[in-house]
């Protein structure tokens, strides 16, 4: 009797293969033999579940999205509501969060490797345009949320210009994460995560 594989669980390991060679070797390897080797699959039994190179970067890309969103999620569910803790407490834990965008570890440096090479292919190409913006909107979408948070709990600055910081902040996140994938040599993840939290700590109110 045919052994049941399960649709679902089949792709995962495609896109975790895909990952895996995009991390190794780049976007541009990633075809859709090198993946199914990658996966221990042959390229027919891939061709099963993705018609094209580009459908399965464009499924991959999607997957890691909503995982690496999920996790976010879980880490706002965890922190709760800023406004139970103290100011400094506030900020730190923003920071935190915020630092589950930034290649701090393996698993992290793997999924920012991955998104610099997808963002870079859908400059010049269209298909994957509106996913590259989505991923764009919701990371800003994700550091305006907290600066609300906090300027609402009164841990920052009031009057701050909650557009201006947002994109502030943005950029921050953005060129921490792109100078320590592609120079961890210059930029440790340690350094990383201490900029990030000074530069969230420097939007503390004036002292009493």
């Amino acid at each position: 009797m045919p052994k049941y594989v399960d649709p679902e669980a089949r792709r995962r390991e495609v896109v975790d293969a895909l990952l895996r060679v995009v991390v190794r070797e780049g976007l541009q390897r990633a075809s859709l033999r090198v993946v199914a080797d990658e996966a221990g699959l042959n390229i027919g039994s891939l061709r099963h579940y993705f018609a094209s190179q580009q459908e399965l970067m464009e499924f991959a890309m999607r997957s890691m999205l909503e995982r690496v969103g999920g996790r976010l999620l879980r880490r706002v569910e965890e922190i709760g509501t800023l406004a139970e803790h103290p100011a400094a407490e506030q900020r730190r834990l923003a920071a935190d969060l915020l630092c589950e965008l930034l290649p701090l570890d393996e698993r992290r440096r793997a999924e920012v490797t991955v998104f610099i090479d997808f963002v870079t292919a859908a400059r010049t190409n269209p298909a994957l345009d509106g996913l590259a913006q989505e991923a764009a909107v919701g990371a800003r979408s994700l550091v305006r949320r907290v600066l609300v948070r906090l300027d609402e709990s009164g841990a920052v600055r009031p009057g701050l210009d909650l557009d201006q910081e947002t994109e502030r902040l943005a950029a921050l996140v953005d060129g921490l994460g792109l100078g320590a994938a592609l120079h961890p040599d210059v930029l440790a993840p340690e350094t990383s995560a201490s900029v990030l939290h000074a530069h969230l700590e420097s939007l503390r109110p004036p002292a009493a």
